[in-house]
């Protein structure tokens, strides 16, 4: 049994790198189309002509530098090695290529390796994957750009209460209330911010971002996933050493608790038991 899951695990770490190579290009594409698309409405609302650009998506155009242009061949777009292999340069002007491909495409791995190794290959690793490429993504679009995609959140919520209709791995009664609490406890956490300051303490992206955690992760898990992206963004910020005047995505904060949480999901759900004996509430 050990056998087939180490086996199945090192399955899900080769799979998961190719996947990160695709999430590669999600990272690095959809804040673009999203920008692209607001300038058109911009233009359309402004009633000005239409600006004739390239077709510009997660598939067209082909890959290729920045810097030269020169288009990424095949074998130049292997997974971890080709990166390696190119001692992280461009092939054609040796310009250097960002670190984030890699690290990418390894985190991604070993987060698949990760799911599988804990789940085995069942239905709840088969959505754990999911929900972990969607986490992966969020994570360095919203580092980069500040940006929540709704084009990631959105599914991602409605995958978690579909899966929890199918799956049951929490009721899906707590994974509609983990969907609306969590998008409505850091609304009015944020309304409640800007009355008292005048200043927005976060996006929008962040609630339908708890609000999608609380899908997969039902109403319960949702305080301890708060208060741990609490903890990453404090650590996050003493490593980063950001300035008080900087503004910090709390995206990924929260997308590193969530996926935490999932992962210890059976240890939360005895502790949570033994605080409910503990305090009288249940027997």
């Amino acid at each position: 049994m050990l056998t087939d899951t180490l086996f199945f695990s090192v399955i899900a770490l080769i799979s998961g790198c190719a996947v990160g190579s695709f999430l590669n290009v999600v990272i690095y594409r959809l804040p673009i189309m999203m920008e692209r698309s607001w300038q058109a409405e911009a233009r359309m609302a402004l009633q000005l002509p239409a600006e004739h650009t390239s077709r510009f998506n997660l598939c067209v155009p082909h890959s290729a530098c920045p810097y030269c242009q020169h288009k990424i061949r095949w074998w130049q777009n292997i997974p971890l090695v080709s990166y390696i292999l190119l001692r992280g340069r461009c092939a054609s002007c040796s310009a250097s290529i960002s670190p984030r491909y890699f690290c990418v495409e390894l985190l991604t791995g070993i987060a698949f390796a990760a799911v599988v190794w804990r789940y085995d290959v069942t239905p709840v690793a088969a959505g754990g994957l999911i929900l972990t490429a969607a986490l992966i993504a969020l994570t360095f679009i919203d580092a980069e750009t500040q940006l929540l995609p709704d084009q990631i959140t959105l599914p991602l919520l409605w995958l978690g209460l579909l899966f929890n209709w199918y799956c049951e791995f929490v009721p899906l009664a707590s994974a509609v209330w983990g969907a609306a609490l969590g998008y409505l406890s850091l609304w009015l956490l944020f309304w409640l911010f800007k009355l008292l300051t005048g200043k927005d303490g976060m996006g929008y992206g962040d609630f339908k971002l708890l609000a999608a955690l609380g899908a997969w992760m039902g109403a319960s898990a949702l305080p301890l996933i708060v208060f741990m992206a609490a903890i990453v963004g404090i650590i996050a910020s003493l490593i980063l050493r950001v300035a008080r005047s900087q503004p910090m995505a709390f995206g990924p904060a929260l997308a590193i608790a969530g996926w935490i949480v999932w992962m210890t999901n059976s240890q939360i759900n005895q502790l949570i038991h033994w605080w409910l004996r503990l305090s009288g509430f249940s027997t």
